[in-house]
């Protein structure tokens, strides 16, 4: 395979002078040591996969859906930088084909009767509340684990994801049966985790890119003189993530209880009953039967599975507020979300509801 120049940067300077210590000594740990060494493991072959988007597009051997979408992102990847005023690096100019449906599996528990999740520290990325994993296998495995401690566990496959700017990240062949709409946003969305990114707060982090991925889109739909986007599916969405969020507070206040475990399981399983009934009601009643959502709804619930919902919501208002605040200047924006990102994490929450809350005709 014929590499870009420098050899992807000398493969990223050297694997960021060997990801630091590799992962400190793999955290001195027997039990560490398994885990964080499929972590730097799979890091270094997806680094060796990549290959530049221009050499693809270019081969008349490569499969031509495969160019036409590359094509594509390559369009919305220099406007990511050119316009949104995201890094402009090799990230998202290479492509990775990794041979299978995800590059990582995450593994989500809870404690049966709680949703708090189990946070694991890394020394990057901070604390987040999941494992992942490189082989499903070894997801499965770690889930089993799990189960037998009396945890709720969920295990969620990943099409992308972001080092932060460590390494320039590929578009992967996992995301290639995204529409191309999709995978701009995708791309806008993990290069904003680039621009900036605060240890320890993933309702941040990800509330900040998903704002600058759906602004982002607005714009690029409306650079190319398409018309806005309905709003349909985002709609449902967000009629569903609420659902969700319904029944996590049930949940919470469930939790609160000094019930008897049983009676505690009762209540818990009745949540999720009800959880599946208002979703009947919502799909029926004002989606038209779009069964979008049954496959989850219908499988096995608990705990762990409601982990993820919310996570990359809950201050999307808060940073479009914010935005408009700055006038739409993106420059203007990212100044203030950096200084929102160095107050202490209680000011910053409090900083993030005050701007969320709907202003009244006195503001």
């Amino acid at each position: 395979m014929i590499r870009p120049r420098s050899s992807h940067r000398l493969l990223d300077r050297v694997f960021r002078i060997l990801f630091p210590g590799l992962l400190l000594l793999l955290l001195n740990g027997c039990t560490s040591a398994g885990y964080y060494s499929q972590l730097v493991g799979g890091q270094l072959r997806l680094l060796q996969a990549r290959e530049p988007v221009d050499q693809v597009i270019a081969d008349p051997a490569r499969d031509a859906q495969l160019k036409a979408h590359l094509t594509q992102a390559r369009e919305a990847r220099a406007f990511a930088s050119a316009h949104l005023h995201l890094p402009d690096n090799q990230s998202y100019r290479l492509y990775a084909d990794i041979g299978r449906p995800f590059v990582v599996w995450n593994v989500f528990a809870t404690p049966e009767f709680s949703l708090a999740p189990q946070n694991h520290c890394f020394p990057i990325a901070g604390c987040v509340a999941y494992r992942g994993y490189y082989s499903q296998g070894a997801a499965r495995g770690e889930a089993a684990l799990q189960r037998l401690q009396g945890m709720d566990v969920s295990i969620g496959g990943v099409e992308a994801y972001s080092t932060l700017g460590w390494f320039n990240d590929p578009i992967l062949s996992s995301m290639m049966h995204w529409g191309d709409e999709r995978l701009a946003t995708l791309i806008f969305h993990e290069l904003a985790h680039q621009r900036f990114y605060v240890k320890d707060d993933t309702e941040f982090n990800e509330s900040f890119a998903t704002f600058v991925e759906q602004e982002g889109s607005r714009q690029w739909r409306a650079s190319r003189g398409l018309a806005p986007d309905n709003g349909k599916q985002m709609r449902q969405r967000d009629q569903f993530i609420q659902l969700i969020l319904d029944t996590r507070q049930r949940l919470e206040k469930l939790y609160t209880q000094p019930l008897p475990a049983e009676q505690m399981r009762q209540r818990k399983a009745q949540a999720f009953e009800r959880l599946r009934t208002d979703y009947e009601q919502l799909r029926d009643t004002q989606w038209a039967g779009d069964k979008r959502y049954d496959a989850w709804v219908y499988a096995p619930l608990n705990n762990a599975r409601l982990l993820p919902f919310g996570l990359y919501d809950q201050w999307v208002p808060a940073f479009a507020a914010l935005f408009r605040r700055e006038g739409g200047d993106w420059v203007g924006f990212y100044a203030a979300v950096e200084k929102l990102g160095k107050l202490p994490i209680d000011e910053r929450k409090a900083a993030l509801k005050a701007l969320a809350a709907p202003k009244t005709s006195a503001d």
